[in-house]
């Protein structure tokens, strides 16, 4: 069983730092019922969840299968300052309220996946903001600059000339401390927390807690476009609140060679069951689509239930192969004569007029199901279905 628990610890992971002391916390937990601490930090910087911040959901539920207590710590003190990982300049403030706004839509959103029962939520303002000046004076005794320039992105910032606050030398040092509080077995983040992370390590030791947590890495989930990882201002996402047919129509749209890493990082399919698909589809016994359709359901059924994704396979099937329309678009009225892009723009299926002008000469608006082409349209008085792509479509009453 133990080696079975570490297969699905492992699974999917770019880099463990002491993986013997994860098998020593869980072999202990099958053979007495010892339990163990895992954290994860959360700076409540946006308000929704994506597809991208469930891969580390999904490890830390493997962790709870397996005796893990996970400690989901909501960064809602440093996320006043700005995790400055991988940015190129020093971030904008946040407001209290806006902060904490986001962190309840966390907690809302994370026992989709999340046992609670074996949660603990909790706040690094807890202990952040009663630190104090000595204490905060204290902290920065513990590393130095040199160290911290070490570090990608402050090195090629401060190669480059630009801005660094000292603020940004403290975030890894508050975001280390966390683990000194917690007293955390182990903590898991994206690869790109890697400094972060050890920083926890390091001032474990410092500070004399007796513990020296592992960490687990994940790897950065790519967007639907396959390159860029996935972000809502690339607007290549998955949100975990979508409508559910949502959820679905852009799980299968990504390409078949994704496919594979989302299976393997998003999906509870087992690795043999997966690697027998891909021979599968390698052999020509199943097609690619329907395991993509499978995946698409698998994810919806997560985030709400089977019988909506049902539905929703239902509704795509129907507009896509059938070539109906859906049951569900948006209705809104205009004035007689408004210009194609801006119709576009107010039914809420193109972002801008400058967007919907490129989709209409890359042709991929249809009005009634027909394409158009021409950008400079004025509509008469009527109703028109309105669609951009493949999912996008509104219904359009123009005139009296």
């Amino acid at each position: 069983m133990v080696e079975q628990a570490l297969e699905e610890i492992s699974r999917g992971t770019a880099e463990i730092i002491d993986r013997e002391r994860i098998e020593k916390l869980v072999s202990k937990y099958y053979e007495d019922g010892s339990t163990y601490t895992v954290k994860a930090g959360f700076d409540p910087t946006g308000a929704d969840l994506h597809l991208g911040h469930t891969v580390l959901l999904q490890k830390l539920r493997a962790f709870q299968n397996h005796g893990g207590r996970i400690q989901l710590l909501i960064g809602d003190f440093t996320a006043t300052i700005g995790d400055p990982t991988g940015k190129s300049e020093t971030r904008k403030v946040l407001d209290r309220q806006t902060i904490l706004a986001n962190a309840q839509t966390y907690q809302d959103q994370v026992f989709n996946i999340l046992d609670a029962d074996k949660t603990e939520v909790v706040f690094n303002s807890s202990w952040l903001e009663s630190l104090g000046a000595a204490g905060m004076v204290a902290l920065t005794t513990t590393f130095n600059v040199a160290r911290m320039l070490e570090r990608d992105d402050f090195e090629k910032r401060y190669k480059a000339g630009h801005s660094i606050s000292i603020s940004e030398f403290i975030y890894p040092l508050l975001q280390g401390y966390d683990s000194v509080e917690l007293k955390s077995d182990i903590e898991i983040g994206g690869t790109d927390q890697k400094f972060n992370l050890l920083m926890g390590r390091h001032l474990q030791r410092a500070y004399g807690t007796g513990k020296e947590q592992a960490v687990l890495m994940m790897p950065i989930l790519e967007g639907l476009d396959g390159i860029q990882k996935m972000s809502k201002s690339l607007n290549n996402y998955i949100g975990i609140t979508e409508e559910p047919k949502d959820i679905y129509a852009k799980t299968l749209s990504i390409s078949d060679e994704l496919m594979w890493r989302y299976y393997e990082l998003l999906s509870e399919t087992s690795l043999d069951e997966i690697a027998k698909m891909k021979k599968e589809v390698e052999r020509g016994t199943i097609h690619p689509k329907t395991v993509k359709e499978n995946l698409a359901l698998e994810l919806v059924t997560r985030f709400y239930n089977e019988e909506l994704a049902k539905l929703s396979k239902v509704e795509f099937d129907n507009v896509f192969k059938a070539n109906q329309l859906p049951s569900d678009m948006a209705e809104v009225t205009a004035e007689e004569g408004i210009w194609i892009c801006k119709a576009l723009v107010d039914a809420g299926i193109e972002p801008s007029t400058s967007q919907a002008r490129r989709d209409i000469k890359q042709g991929a608006v249809r009005i009634d199901q027909k394409k158009i082409s021409d950008e400079k349209m004025n509509l008469e008085s009527g109703e028109y279905i309105l669609q951009v792509g493949k999912r996008k479509f509104a219904k359009v009453k123009v005139g009296s």
